[in-house]
């Protein structure tokens, strides 16, 4: 990672974008949780009761597999008009009468034409290497309507280098963020910020902005992204020896190897959960496998590593005695999942034995 001493962009200096495929075939579903589910609920709610968004052309740039615009085109009594771009969009074209339209591509400067009265972009931003590039065609998308909301969510790097998430810095996150350098990054495209908010727990920045009526002018407040980054480059040696310790009293078995302790598991095969097992585990020999609810990752395999993906009900046939939690929202969901189903598995709160 590289953190400009100017203004405080964060950003993965050997990342190379032709490694990467966006298709059909990629996956992020997080709504497959109960807790992320009612989150995306509680911010339609909030942009429809709090922010007035009713009555509207909405264009959410990087829409996945579509949930969060349906969920604000069919809130009841906003009368939102919507419109999704993402390539790997997967499903009917158009929906709800009309009122809903998907193109299968990436938000480019041919998009951006299209009149928008909000813009709407979650978790994209992260994974642009020029993310002004982005903003600009957001900008321009927005020209026309002074009073046109852009919002944007992305993960927030202040929080990630304060609580020493390592698991949380993954190669797809080329573009990283604080609330200063995000704030920075919208005045540098004409955009005027009206507030930042740290959500999800802390995890996820939250910035609505709208077009700027004056000259471009940006402040370039790099906060305290370099004291921390310094920190968190300071503390890695010894967080490495801090890493597994948990893992090995789970195991009830020497660090070296866990095949003659208790059988664990981490719960989570998105990017958390991959990149931590890569990084811990990358042999395959102390953590058995990944628990994931969502039913596409279910029965495949981690990159890299290995490690199977398993359905949580399988757990006790896999004779799993500790599952390690690695995002601490979750943590009483998956406690009272796995004692619904009668289990007796510990759940161990990554973030809470190293804190």
């Amino acid at each position: 990672m590289y953190a400009c001493g100017d203004c405080g962009f964060a950003f993965n200096a050997a990342f190379d974008l032709s490694l990467m495929s966006y298709g059909a075939c990629y996956d992020n579903t997080q709504t497959c949780s109960p807790g992320f589910d009612q989150y995306l609920n509680n911010l339609v709610r909030y942009l429809v009761e709090e922010r007035d968004v009713r009555n509207c052309t909405v264009v959410e740039v990087g829409c996945g597999k579509g949930e969060f615009i349906r969920r604000l085109v069919r809130y009841p009594g906003a009368n939102v008009t919507g419109h999704g771009f993402d390539p790997t969009y997967v499903g009917p074209d158009v929906e709800y009468g009309g009122r809903l339209r998907f193109e299968k591509r990436f938000y480019d400067e041919h998009a951006s034409s299209l009149p928008a009265d909000v813009v709407i972009c979650r978790h994209v931003i992260e994974h642009v290497p020029e993310p002004l590039q982005l903003l600009n065609g957001v900008r321009r998308a927005v020209e026309r309507r002074p009073n046109a909301l852009v919002c944007f969510e992305t993960p927030c790097l202040e929080w990630i280098l304060r609580d020493a998430v390592f698991w949380d810095l993954f190669y797809e996150h080329c573009s990283l963020f604080t609330s200063a350098s995000l704030t920075t990054a919208f005045e540098l495209s004409g955009l005027e910020v009206l507030g930042v908010r740290y959500v999800f727990g802390g995890q996820y920045l939250w910035l609505e902005g709208r077009p700027a009526s004056g000259p471009r002018r940006a402040h370039k407040n790099r906060g305290d992204v370099i004291k921390l980054a310094r920190r968190f480059s300071a503390l890695e040696g010894r967080l490495r020896a801090q890493w597994r310790a948990p893992i090995s009293r789970a195991l009830g078995a020497p660090e070296s190897d866990g095949a003659d302790g208790r059988r664990i598991a981490v719960w989570g095969a998105g990017a958390k959960g991959v990149t931590f097992v890569n990084l811990v585990d990358p042999d395959s020999r102390q953590i058995h496998c990944l628990v994931d609810v969502n039913p596409n990752k279910q029965q495949k395999y981690v990159p890299g590593t290995g490690h199977p993906i398993i359905a949580p009900a399988m757990i006790g046939d896999e004779g799993i005695e500790a599952v390690i939690v690695l995002n601490p929202n979750y943590v009483k969901e998956i406690s009272a999942a796995l004692r619904q189903q009668g289990s007796q598995v510990a759940v161990i709160d990554l973030m809470a034995e190293l804190a």
